[in-house]
């Protein structure tokens, strides 16, 4: 019950709160355990072993990549052999083999430091597990989560090689399905994919695009 339409109940401080569940959560113990440096580590571990995504001297965009757990995963599973170039608003610690870029990929100048850093090359996968700061209104949640997740899938066109791939993370909703459709005149082959590190009362899946044919 919403606290603020109760007066007379106090607010919960133990086992509701989201302190308490990251603490409890499994995926939260694992991933501190093993030194990785967030729970969603274990999305694209998933995602990967059953598409096999990676391959040695491929070169990666990962946008939205602070703290890092994506970008940390692809380097120690190809042994840094690898080229990632990873963007995010908030910092983010070192890793081998990942150039990092701070700031807001909508932003022309930032745009131009990621283009500047590919050079002449393209990337073989872009990756992103952006999510707006969340309102808990739905209303404006989902078309602000829409909105980045059609920004990533328009910076394919900049900056995916001819047979790339691209894996999002979409909320499903209002535009989710217009989303899909249009990846899927984009790519080869579409699927979405709800890894077991996805909360079951989330609605985030994850686009899977693969063979770019643009």
């Amino acid at each position: 019950m919403d606290p603020g339409r109760c007066r007379v109940s106090k607010p919960r401080r133990s086992s509701g709160s989201w302190r308490d569940r990251q603490e409890r959560d499994p995926f939260v113990v694992r991933a501190r355990s093993e030194g990785w440096r967030s729970r969603a580590v274990y999305k694209l571990e998933e995602i990967d072993r059953k598409e096999k995504l990676l391959k040695p001297e491929m070169v990666v965009v990962d946008l939205g990549a602070a703290p890092g757990s994506w970008s940390q995963y692809i380097t120690e599973k190809l042994k840094a052999r690898v080229r990632i170039i990873a963007l995010d608003l908030l910092e983010m610690d070192a890793l081998p083999a990942v150039e990092f870029i701070q700031g807001d990929f909508r932003e022309d100048d930032v745009l131009q430091s990621l283009e500047a850093a590919l050079g002449d090359e393209r990337a073989d996968l872009v990756i992103s597990d952006m999510a707006p700061n969340i309102s808990g209104t739905r209303s404006v949640d989902q078309p602000r989560s829409m909105d980045l997740a059609e920004l990533a899938l328009d910076l394919c066109e900049r900056t995916l090689k001819r047979g790339g791939d691209f894996v999002c993370k979409l909320f499903q909703g209002e535009g989710s399905d217009a989303f899909i459709a249009a990846a899927r005149q984009r790519f080869q082959r579409v699927r979405v994919m709800k890894p077991e590190a996805s909360r079951a009362g989330s609605r985030e899946v994850y686009l899977v695009a693969r063979n770019y044919r643009l």
